[in-house]
């Protein structure tokens, strides 16, 4: 392993900045702080030096239909983008028992350029596989409330057993809220008036069904005593219901994500099947956006991911909208968003790290996000001054198209390492596929 010193940075922590020396040394981070030269020398001046990022909310459809994305194109996107580990689960090919989740580690086994955990869904029938699944090591278990991507949706006694056996284990949950009855009647009647107009999208996944869900799951999670992150919460309602319970005891998590700040709930009409994703943008106007953004500065947010679901632009413009699949890219635009939204002072640079690096490593259980001395040397070096525009061409995941092209960023990602290996350079990631997989640690049955 190599050893090197990163000099004339700014270090950038969940709790704040610091000019300061960062010595790597067999893959660790050694010191931190005032140094003599260790290895090489990485000039660093003017730059922002930040833990890699960890993305607990990822479909990279492998195995499954690897057409749309794979392990080692959607790792490579991540890389690029300062993401050094994913947490990831395929609706196609689920992990559902032990034995499923043994045979998709042998099959990642050098197929992967970053770290990565797995975690497992729960279908009604598999609720007895609980146990045997977080004793295994997955990273959380996946509910819908409603069918979605060919998933089944728990009822509200499912729900309820399903959270007593994962409160039992002490893992964690990550629960996609949208009311089945709400959603299957709007599409009964939709279908019924014979709608394929993109529009039709705000009336199938309404406000109403997230928040139904939304309130049902925070009721039994608080009777189960289960940890639950409520998944891409969309708008501040939902939050309003969250803070509700937490404010009774419960111990619950709220997932943003990237769309709900910067995509238009009307977007959808223009763009069709390339805004369709649920629950739908809803943002209205500019007090909805600035809505969320203080959510993030009361601390109201848990963490951030991507929900990166990418299909490619004739897979998603085949066919009528309901045909269209679900879903955006994400891994290669979510930390530059983040960090633009920094540096252009909407949240903090600290805020960037917290919601994308330290917090969800810390609520799944996993060993990243910091750059405390002994810590893995995950590391994302960013240039604050550089000025540059999202493009189509250089976007990494199969999906080779993204909804933020055009948007003018600032702050670039000028290399990614990864247990001090450099994985990407200057936007370009490099095919090492040295990520390892990862188990939780204190959760879940494991120590």
């Amino acid at each position: 392993m190599t050893s090197f010193t990163i000099r004339g940075a700014t270090l950038v922590s969940d709790m704040g900045e610091e000019r300061a020396d960062l010595v790597v040394v067999d893959g660790r981070i050694a010191h931190r702080g005032k140094s003599d030269r260790v290895g090489e020398v990485v000039d660093a001046t003017g730059l922002l030096v930040m833990p890699g990022m960890v993305d607990t909310h990822v479909h990279l459809m492998d195995p499954g239909p690897t057409e749309r994305e794979d392990f080692p194109t959607g790792t490579r996107a991540a890389a690029a983008r300062g993401v050094t580990t994913v947490v990831e689960h395929t609706h196609a090919h689920p992990v559902r028992s032990a034995d499923d989740l043994n045979e998709k580690r042998a099959y990642l086994q050098g197929r992967a350029n970053v770290d990565y955990g797995l975690a497992a869904h729960v279908w009604p029938e598999t609720i007895p596989h609980i146990g045997g699944l977080a004793a295994s090591g997955i990273t959380f278990f996946k509910i819908f409330t409603c069918d979605t991507h060919g998933v089944p949706g728990l009822t509200g006694p499912e729900l309820t057993l399903a959270l007593e056996a994962i409160e039992a284990t002490g893992a964690r949950a990550l629960v996609h809220n949208e009311d089945q009855e709400i959603t299957a009647e709007a599409e009964r009647r939709l279908k019924e008036d014979r709608r394929v107009d993109p529009g039709l999208l705000v009336e199938w996944r309404t406000r109403e069904a997230e928040l139904v869900a939304v309130a049902a799951t925070a009721a039994l999670a608080s009777q189960s005593g289960a940890r639950v992150t409520f998944a891409h919460v969309s708008n501040p309602a939902v939050l309003d219901v969250i803070d509700e319970f937490r404010s009774l005891g419960s111990t619950i998590a709220a997932e943003a994500c990237p769309q709900y700040f910067a995509l238009d709930e009307a977007e959808v009409v223009e763009h069709g099947a390339l805004r369709k994703f649920t629950p739908p943008a809803r943002v209205r106007d500019e007090e909805d956006r600035s809505a969320m953004w203080r959510a993030i500065t009361e601390g109201r947010f848990s963490f951030f991911s991507t929900d990166h679901a990418p299909s490619t632009m004739p897979q998603k413009t085949a066919g009528d909208f309901w045909e269209a699949p679900f879903g955006l890219p994400g891994l290669d635009t979510t930390l530059p968003f983040l960090i633009d939204a920094a540096l252009t002072g909407k949240i903090s640079l600290s805020d960037v790290v917290r919601l994308y690096s330290t917090a969800p490593a810390t609520w799944y259980g996993l060993p990243k996000g910091t750059l405390d001395v002994g810590a893995d040397a995950d590391l994302v070096l960013v240039d604050p001054a550089a000025i540059w525009a999202v493009d189509d061409s250089d976007i990494i995941s199969k999906a080779g198209w993204s909804p933020y092209s055009g948007r003018v960023l600032q702050g670039r990602i000028v290399a990614t390492y990864l247990r001090g290996e450099k994985i990407a350079g200057d936007g370009t990631p490099h095919d090492q596929r040295t990520g390892r997989f990862l188990q939780p640690i204190g959760i879940g049955g494991r120590g």
